[in-house]
């Protein structure tokens, strides 16, 4: 048998540590003198301790190695360790991913315009209206007067904290006349319904997010940068694109300080 000092130094673990695993009965030592309280294990508890350094280099908690070595159950806990580590190395890989794109636009002196960021929408209640709009300047007229609509059914219908207003384009590709969007603000609770105006709730989704200051003419050069970076870091497009408007003509006279965030729903490959 080994005084806890030798059995220390033998299995390369402090004794501040093993006496931390007797008293959370990870590990006991095999006789304790009733005389001295000294500590002794035996060469058996080297094999014991070493399966337990072995699960904590594996980032195992003690009560986990507990629940394996004590409680047996192992198969449950091995699997729930083995989903964490796969997330864990996903995730890796695709900040992995965004960094080399983020060196290969440096390198090819491309100007970073954009900062292409991963996120999730809110779930909310919203209310919507879509329609074919003849081109993006009827925006002005329309969007006012959808509005008032809602006001005028609905009068103490409050917007969501933080505010969220957004159009959902249908046509699944760049049209710049007769274009199938659907308008969207988000709202404290559900109103009355008009004859073209409806109430529902969306989920939460994850989307690429990129943030455009200027003019909406300059859009097209966000959405171009965000379709290339999603395929150069394995996303797939899943749903069609929204544009958020958080400063626009209602807030900020000079138009190169209008504010739009485009979000992309995606998945990763």
């Amino acid at each position: 048998m080994y005084k806890i000092g030798l059995f220390s130094k033998i299995s390369k673990t402090t004794i501040k540590t093993l006496r931390y695993y007797d008293e959370v009965g990870l590990l006991k030592p095999a006789m304790i003198d009733e005389d001295n309280g000294y500590r002794y294990y035996t060469s058996d508890q080297l094999s014991q301790l070493h399966d337990i350094i072995a699960l904590r280099q594996l980032s195992f908690s003690v009560d986990d190695c507990i629940q394996i070595i004590r409680v047996g159950e192992i198969d449950e806990v091995l699997g729930d360790r083995k989903k964490e580590i796969e997330t864990n190395l996903n995730e890796l890989q695709d900040r992995l991913s965004r960094l080399n794109h983020y060196i290969s636009e440096i390198k090819e002196g491309r100007k970073m315009t954009y900062s292409p960021v991963i996120k999730q929408t809110p779930e909310c209640i919203i209310y919507s209206k879509r329609m074919i709009v003849p081109n993006y300047d009827s925006y002005f007229q329309i969007i006012p007067k959808i509005g008032e609509e809602v006001t005028a059914t609905n009068p103490d219908l409050k917007c969501a904290i933080p505010e969220y207003c957004f159009i959902i384009y249908h046509d699944g590709e760049y049209k710049d006349h007769d274009i199938d969007v659907e308008y969207c603000e988000a709202v404290d609770e559900f109103g009355q319904d008009t004859d073209s105006i409806k109430f529902k709730k969306i989920p939460s989704i994850t989307v690429v997010s990129v943030m455009h200051k200027g003019v909406y003419s300059g859009l097209r050069d966000a959405y171009a940068y965000a379709f290339r970076w999603i395929e150069d870091n394995n996303y797939t497009i899943t749903d069609n694109p929204r544009e958020s408007y958080i400063d626009g003509i209602w807030n900020k006279e000079n138009q190169e300080e209008w504010l739009t965030e485009l979000q992309i729903p995606v998945t990763k490959k």
